[in-house]
């Protein structure tokens, strides 16, 4: 490991807004945050733009960014330490153990911005919204919570649609060409460092905003999910 990443890693250790693994969380995050508001999760949130982005927004929420790289996370801790940002933390772990860290109704809304797409047909069970990450979720949010993708991938936004029709999930609103929309929230209009990468090349921004139902349970519809997706590829 470089010695920059090393000397990250042992600033993040340091930091009161931030969280790696920890135990006995559930419950406890209006103690930590020191406020009644609820939370909003960014998923994946790489160096979490999202989550100060927003937290900028709306300092009467409370926003938490998530992810496994560490060196990645430090840049938004920076962040928040030089703004004072209170109402900003950030949440070191895998997004599999997320149902280990809060009780249902702690969380009111996530975001997935710019996650990895995982492109191959052999890994589309670890696409972010995948049933199998969905139900995860919906074990802690309330009913009719939003989850929001953005993300440069078409085959991400199609596959995400699919699995909202299949589902039967609520889907509140959908595009392939976020920045063709005319008067744009401020929340969408946050941009991430992967979202200036362009990594996909396809200069466009895909957006859908969904709400979770009981389809999510009917777990044989995976089975049709899966060859759906080998099907699109073929």
């Amino acid at each position: 490991m470089g010695q920059k990443k090393l000397i990250r890693f042992a600033e993040l250790e340091t930091f009161p807004h931030v969280l790696q693994y920890p135990e006995d969380m559930k419950g406890k995050w209006k103690a930590w945050f020191g406020n009644n508001h609820l939370i909003t999760l960014e998923l994946a949130c790489g160096k979490g733009e999202y989550a100060v982005g927003m937290g900028r927004l709306h300092p009467d929420r409370n926003f938490i960014g998530v992810d496994q790289k560490g060196n990645r996370l430090w840049v938004g801790a920076k962040t928040v330490i030089s703004e004072n940002l209170k109402n900003v933390g950030f949440l070191r772990t895998q997004i599999d153990r997320i149902t280990e860290y809060f009780d249902p109704g702690e969380v009111e809304e996530i975001w997935i911005t710019f996650p990895d797409p995982q492109l191959r047909d052999s890994k589309h069970k670890k696409r972010l919204t995948h049933p199998k990450y969905l139900r995860l979720y919906n074990r802690f949010l309330p009913p009719h919570a939003k989850i929001h993708l953005k993300t440069d991938s078409p085959n991400l936004y199609r596959f995400t649609l699919k699995v909202i029709e299949l589902y039967g999930l609520f889907l509140h609103e959908k595009t392939d060409q976020l920045y063709a929309q005319t008067n744009l929230s401020p929340e969408l209009q946050i941009k991430t460092h992967y979202e200036q990468l362009d990594i996909a090349g396809s200069n466009r921004i895909h957006y859908c905003c969904f709400s979770l139902t009981e389809g999510l349970n009917n777990e044989e519809k995976d089975a049709l999910l899966k060859e759906w997706v080998f099907n699109e590829q073929t």
